[in-house]
C-alpha cells in the first residue's frame, strides 16, 4: 500500500545521510521532497501543510543542530510526526460494563463492511468473546446471504430474520425494517447471553440523505458502544469528504481501514485521522478472514519509513506456530537428532498459516531496498516444495540419501515438477541439515565466528586440534580380491589378539614404566672396517 511513499521518503533520507552538517537550505529541500511525496500519495492538503510545518520547525531547532548525527535526528522527527498523524497511541475496542457490547458498522457500499464484520467476529472469538452478527443490510442484493456465509466461515452465529433483497437489483425502497432488525438482534443477543453484537448496516455508492438517516435511526435504536467507520484505503482524496459526511451524520467513534493490501498510494490512512481526529482501530490486509490486525500507529510509521514491523511479525508467528510442535523440534535439535524432510514439511505448513510470504518479508527492516525481488517472489514456490515432499514415501523423508535417480523421477512425476526441481530441493535441504547438525554439536551457525555452544545443545567441544579420521577402504567388487581382503583382515585381527598388549598410559603403544633397551654395538651388523671407528 505505502510502497511509493516509502520509496520516496527513503530516497530523500538517503541523500540527507551523506551530509555531516545540515544547513537551512538542506532542510528546506528535504521538507519540499517530503511534501511532494505526501501529496503524490493522495494525503489531504491540510494534513500535508500541517505536517510539513511541524517537521520544518523542529528540524531548524537546536534539537537537530546540537545532535551528534543531524540526519538521523531528522528521520526521528519525521517518524514521530507520522506516528502523531496516524493517531499517536493505539486504542482497542471499548467494551460495555453490562453485556452485550454493541458495535455498529457504517460506510459506503463496496468498502467491505460485510466481510469486515466476519473478520471482526473471528478476531473477537479468538479472544474468548461470543459475538453475534446482525444482518441489518436489507437493501443490497443478497447482502443477508453473504453475511450468513461469512458468519459460517468465521464460526459465529448470525441473526437474520428477514431475507432482504433477493431480486438481484438494488432498490431505493427499503425491503423490511432494518431498524427493527437491529433492535431485535440486540435483544436476542441479550437473551442468548452473547457479549458482543456486530450490526452490519446498508451502504450506497454515494452519499445521500436516506443513507445517513437510516444509519442515524439504527444508532438511536441500539445505542452502540462503538460506531466503526469502514473506509476503503484506495479511495484517495475523496476519503476526506466521505469521512466528514459520516462524522456529521453518524458521529463514528473509530475508523477501520480495508484493502491495505492493494496497490493504491494509501493517502486515506494518513488523512482520515488528521481530518476527523477519530482513531484508527483496525486494518484489513487481505481477502482471508485471518487477514485482520489491530492498527498500531508506531508500527505503521515504521513500515512507511522502511524500518520494518518486527513486533507484528512476532505476533503473527505466535498465532501460527504450534508451541508443542516447536518444543519438540527444539528438543530434537538439542539431542542431536537429524532434521528430516518430515520436520521441514511441518515448518513449511506453519509458515503458510502466517499468511503471505511477501507480507512477512516486507515487515523486515530494510526490505524496501529489495522491492523488485519481493515483487518477483513467487508465492507458489511454497506449494511446490510441499507437493514434492508429499510425493515422497515416509522412508524417503526420514533418509533422503536413499533417493536415487529413479526415485527422483517418480517424485517429480507425482508432484508435477521437473527432476531438477527435486534435485535443487534436496541440495538445499542437505545444506540446512548440515547447519542443524553443526548447531546441535555446539559449533554455532556456519560462517559466523564466535558462535559457540548454545544453551542445551551438545556437550563441550574438545580443545586442541582433532586428528583426522582414518579413511576406511571399501571392499573390492571382485570376488577373488574380496576373499583375499577378508583373509588378510582376519589374519591381522588374529595377530592383534594374540600379540602383547601395549601398556596403558601411552598414546603410541609404548609403556611409560619401562625404559626402552638401548641397542648394543655387538648386535649391530657393520660393514668391514667400521670397527676401528667404534674403538673396537
Amino acid at each position: 500500500m505505502f510502497n511509493t511513499l516509502s520509496d520516496r521518503l527513503t530516497s530523500t533520507f538517503k541523500n540527507l545521510r551523506s551530509k555531516g552538517r545540515l544547513s537551512e537550505a538542506d532542510i528546506d529541500a528535504t521538507i519540499r521532497e517530503i511534501r511532494r511525496a505526501l501529496l503524490d500519495a493522495d494525503v489531504a492538503v491540510p494534513v500535508v501543510r500541517e505536517f510539513s510545518a511541524t517537521v520544518r520547525e523542529r528540524a531548524l531547532s537546536s534539537e537537530v543542530s546540537g545532535a551528534l548525527n543531524p540526519a538521523q535526528q531528522v528521520v526521528k522527527i519525521v517518524n514521530e510526526e507520522l506516528v502523531g498523524i496516524l493517531g499517536g497511541e493505539s486504542r482497542g475496542l471499548r467494551f460495555s460494563k453490562t453485556p452485550p457490547t454493541v458495535i455498529m458498522l457504517a460506510g459506503l457500499q463496496g468498502a467491505g463492511k460485510t466481510t469486515l464484520a466476519g473478520k471482526l467476529a473471528l478476531h473477537l472469538r479468538e479472544q474468548g468473546h461470543t459475538p453475534l452478527l446482525v444482518a441489518a443490510d436489507l437493501q443490497r442484493p443478497n447482502a443477508v446471504t453473504q453475511l450468513s456465509v461469512v458468519a459460517e466461515r468465521a464460526g459465529v452465529p448470525v441473526f437474520a430474520p428477514h431475507p432482504g433483497n433477493q431480486s438481484g437489483v438494488e432498490v431505493d425502497d427499503v425491503i423490511g425494517d432494518p431498524v427493527a432488525v437491529a433492535r431485535e438482534g440486540v435483544e436476542t443477543a441479550r437473551q442468548r447471553q452473547h457479549d458482543v453484537v456486530i450490526v452490519d448496516t446498508a451502504g450506497r455508492l454515494g452519499l445521500d440523505a436516506v443513507l445517513m438517516q437510516q444509519a442515524s435511526d439504527i444508532r438511536d435504536a441500539v445505542q452502540p458502544d462503538e460506531v466503526l467507520f469502514v473506509i476503503d484505503a484506495m479511495i484517495g482524496q475523496d476519503a476526506v469528504a466521505t469521512a466528514k459526511a459520516f462524522e456529521e451524520g453518524v458521529d463514528f467513534t473509530g475508523v477501520v481501514l480495508t484493502k491495505l493490501d492493494g496497490d493504491a498510494r494509501g493517502g486515506a490512512a494518513l488523512s482520515v485521522r488528521g481530518v476527523t481526529g477519530r482513531p484508527i482501530l483496525f486494518a484489513s490486509t487481505g481477502e482471508k478472514l485471518t487477514d485482520f490486525e489491530a492498527f498500531h500507529p508506531d508500527r505503521m510509521a515504521s513500515r512507511i519509513l522502511d524500518m520494518g514491523d518486527v513486533l507484528t511479525l512476532i505476533e503473527q508467528a505466535e498465532k501460527a506456530f504450534d508451541a508443542e510442535q516447536a518444543a519438540k523440534m527444539a528438543e530434537k535439535v538439542a539431542t542431536g537428532q537429524d532434521f528430516t524432510l518430515a520436520d521441514f514439511l511441518v515448518q513449511m505448513q506453519q509458515m503458510k498459516n502466517m499468511g503471505s510470504m511477501k507480507k512477512m518479508l516486507g515487515m523486515l527492516p530494510g526490505m524496501g531496498q529489495m522491492r523488485e525481488a519481493l515483487d518477483n517472489f513467487d508465492e507458489r514456490e511454497v506449494d511446490r516444495i510441499e507437493a514434492i515432499i508429499r510425493s515422497m514415501t515416509p522412508a524417503e523423508r526420514d533418509n533422503p540419501k536413499i533417493i536415487n535417480g529413479s526415485r527422483r523421477a517418480r517424485i517429480a512425476r507425482g508432484s508435477g515438477v521437473t527432476t531438477s526441481d527435486v534435485n535443487q530441493l534436496l541440495e538445499r535441504f542437505a545444506g540446512a541439515q548440515k547447519m542443524m547438525r553443526q548447531m546441535s554439536r555446539g559449533g554455532g551457525m556456519p560462517g559466523m565466528p564466535g558462535m559457540g555452544n548454545l544453551p542445551g545443545m551438545g556437550g563441550k567441544k574438545a580443545r586442541g586440534r582433532q586428528a583426522p579420521q582414518r579413511k576406511v577402504k571399501g571392499k573390492s567388487g571382485n570376488p577373488a580380491k574380496r576373499a583375499a581382503q577378508e583373509r588378510a583382515a582376519a589374519a591381522r585381527a588374529a595377530g592383534e589378539a594374540t600379540g602383547p598388549a601395549a601398556p596403558a598410559g601411552s598414546a603410541f603403544g609404548v609403556g611409560r614404566t619401562a625404559e626402552p633397551a638401548q641397542p648394543s654395538s655387538d648386535d649391530l651388523q657393520l660393514p668391514p672396517g667400521f670397527e676401528k671407528l667404534l674403538g673396537r
